[in-house]
């Protein structure tokens, strides 16, 4: 080989030399060597299952709620509000999901949702403000109460002689606003002598005797 083309084959090694690609920061080894360092992955911002919903109508109440929510994704747990004393709703609840995504999907889509001519309000609460005793005593089995008869406890009980005078202070106090009034329109009625029947009986000594009697006699 000559001078020349010693000289020439150098020329080209330098050249190929020369093209080589630089490992770049975004260069990725296929087998060995530094890899690239991948974004950590930042954790969920929405971590609450818990939603909020008021304006609930009349008739929607746990299992309907259950049923109609739970299209969205698995509930956990739903209340809603009631009165202790009459046990009616109080037209807001609390629903509880399985998943936070879930339960985001839910706040957006049904929020301002009309139903029964209703517009619901629906928020997801913060696992801050979530109180600890709201999931306290749930139950979808809401007993009614049996107002029949704590009413008729109510009529059937025996009055003492304090309970039998308010009583019949208060219905001669209605009775002379009712012969008022039927003056008043220029009708020419005699009520019966409703009251006076109870006073006699009140003062003949049988003070103490139970409202069902009272009405039978």
């Amino acid at each position: 080989m000559g001078t020349k083309a010693k000289k020439a084959m150098k020329k080209n090694m330098k050249k190929a030399s020369s093209n080589k690609p630089s490992e770049g920061a975004d260069f990725l080894p296929l087998e060995g060597g530094p890899a690239r360092k991948l974004a950590e992955q930042k954790p969920p911002e929405n971590t609450s299952t818990v939603l909020y919903v008021s304006r609930i109508p009349h008739g929607f109440y746990e299992k309907e709620m259950e049923g109609y929510f739970g299209q969205f994704g698995t509930i956990k747990r739903l209340r809603i509000a009631r009165n202790k004393k009459t046990g009616k709703s109080r037209h807001f609840g609390y629903i509880e999901f399985e998943s936070p995504e879930v339960a985001k999907i839910v706040a957006d889509t049904m929020h301002n949702y009309l139903l029964f001519e209703h517009l619901l309000q629906v928020h997801v609460v913060p696992p801050e403000n979530v109180h600890s005793r709201l999931w306290r005593g749930f139950s979808y089995r809401h007993k009614p109460l049996d107002y029949v008869q704590i009413e008729r406890k109510r009529h059937d009980k025996e009055r003492t002689l304090d309970e039998h005078k308010k009583l019949v202070e208060r219905i001669l106090k209605h009775d002379q606003k009712r012969r008022k009034r039927i003056e008043a329109a220029g009708i020419d009625y005699e009520s019966p002598e409703i009251v006076s029947l109870l006073l006699l009986s009140f003062c003949g000594g049988s003070f103490l005797f139970t409202n069902r009697e009272y009405s039978a006699s």
